[in-house]
């Protein structure tokens, strides 16, 4: 279960969400699959309609790197383990002291670098993707260098000197080998070029996009119809895990109760809901390598007046960054305007109360450029995604946040998946 953004079996507040015992509130429920809460129960796999990214569409992605590589005089770019090697390649890697990389040069055919025994398993990942069956691997044993490979490889392709990219991701080891092994080429930031390819989604990506984020809110609606008084926090990440598990995908939210909803990533102190306490769930799932992020902010009861004055501010602050955002319009304004309501409101000024950036750019990974902050002079394309996600956070009371993801169209922008209405409401249906 691969979350970028929080991981969420390590991170606060969900970390023992996969191992806890829940409360005797929600084991009454949960005996067994066929007593999970009727909300729960009644959700209908997905699984079907999330259709993989083809080979065909990775080769257009490395046709589009190279683009970027002439537009950026970048000779070829080295990408490791992570999700721009899936981007790519279709190649799942985990990252070790052990190097394995894909070499991209701007002109002629890729070529990879692996350890001597990973060689079988290396291939039959390759074959998976643009490398097909003929891939040139290079490997090298354990007592050689792998950065010697990288640079033969190049020189092959009459790359001596030049400009060499490495993915963001790229261990320093990795880059200080590679220079030393290579000492005729200038090694630079890949950023233009990966995140050149990777902010701009095709159709394809939308699609799979659209229904991570369908899923994680038919998750959270599922478990919020299932909260009991005396359920944990760690009871209601178990149903929201359980949810996302009966649709088909893995998924899972952090969840803050009460005063430790004023955290924005919350605590892990054990938490108790209780009637007429906020309830702040932020999480997602992963559909075919494409990540959601939600987040919902619930009452169980009736909320009090104060804090249906302060969701309404931050619904108010999340429409008008949906409105701001447009082709041509800089990242920094998206921010702007949602900042601009809840400053206008009492809760400013700059990060006061609302104490993060309005939103930043999703897709493979739950946080990959661009961001919508302050500074990022960026214009919007058609097809970039982000979350929106304003909030309010009153610290000793509560937190308010309302994220949505949303992708920019030709003339604005939309949301994946709508708004929350009320506190009363928080779902649009009685």
């Amino acid at each position: 279960m691969k979350f970028s953004r929080r991981s969420f079996l390590q991170t606060a507040g969900v970390a023992t969400v996969a191992m806890a015992q829940p409360s005797m509130a929600f084991a009454a429920d949960s005996k067994s699959k066929d007593k999970q809460p009727k909300a729960i129960s009644k959700l209908k796999s997905r699984k079907g309609e999330a259709q993989p990214i083809t080979t065909a569409e990775r080769e257009q992605r490395m046709e589009r790197a190279r683009q970027l590589m002439a537009e950026n005089k970048i000779d070829a770019i080295v990408v490791t383990g992570g999700t721009s090697l899936v981007y790519f390649t279709n190649i799942h890697w985990w990252m070790s002291e052990r190097l394995f990389a894909v070499i991209l040069p701007v002109k002629g055919n890729p070529f990879y670098v692996c350890p001597a025994f990973e060689e079988d398993r290396a291939r039959e990942q390759i074959a998976s993707g643009p490398g097909g069956n003929n891939a040139e691997v290079r490997t090298w044993q354990e007592d050689e260098s792998p950065y010697q490979r990288i640079a033969e490889g190049l020189k092959d392709r009459n790359l001596t000197t030049g400009n060499v990219g490495m993915e963001e991701t790229v261990r320093y080891v990795f880059s200080e080998g590679l220079s030393k092994a290579a000492p005729g080429l200038h090694l630079v930031s890949a950023t233009p070029v990966t995140a050149g390819c990777r902010m701009i989604k095709s159709q394809h990506e939308l699609q799979l996009m659209k229904l991570a984020n369908e899923v994680t809110l038919a998750a959270y609606e599922a478990a919020y119809r299932s909260t009991k008084e005396g359920m944990t926090q760690n009871d209601f990440g178990a149903m929201v895990q359980a949810a996302h598990a009966q649709q088909g995908f893995q998924g899972g939210a952090s969840i803050q109760v009460g005063e430790n909803s004023a955290l924005p990533h919350g605590s892990a102190k054990p938490q108790v809901i209780r009637e007429g306490t906020i309830l702040l769930m932020d999480g997602g799932c992963v559909v075919e390598g494409y990540e959601s992020d939600i987040s919902r902010t619930v009452v169980l009861g009736k909320p009090t007046d104060k804090m249906k004055q302060v969701f309404d501010i931050v619904h108010k602050a999340q429409s008008a960054a949906l409105a701001a955002a447009k082709p041509g319009v800089e990242c920094q304004a998206v921010d702007a305007a949602a900042r601009k309501v809840i400053t206008d409101a009492g809760y400013g000024p700059d990060y006061k109360h609302f104490t993060h950036r309005v939103g930043h750019g999703i897709g493979m990974d739950g946080h990959e450029w661009p961001y919508l902050v302050r500074g990022n002079t960026l214009p919007l394309a058609p097809n970039m995604t982000f979350s929106d996600e304003p909030g309010i956070y009153i610290r000793g009371e509560f937190g308010v946040r309302l994220e949505d993801d949303m992708h920019i169209t030709e003339n604005g922008a939309e949301l994946f998946t709508p708004q929350s209405p009320d506190l009363e409401k928080p779902f649009g249906k009685g």
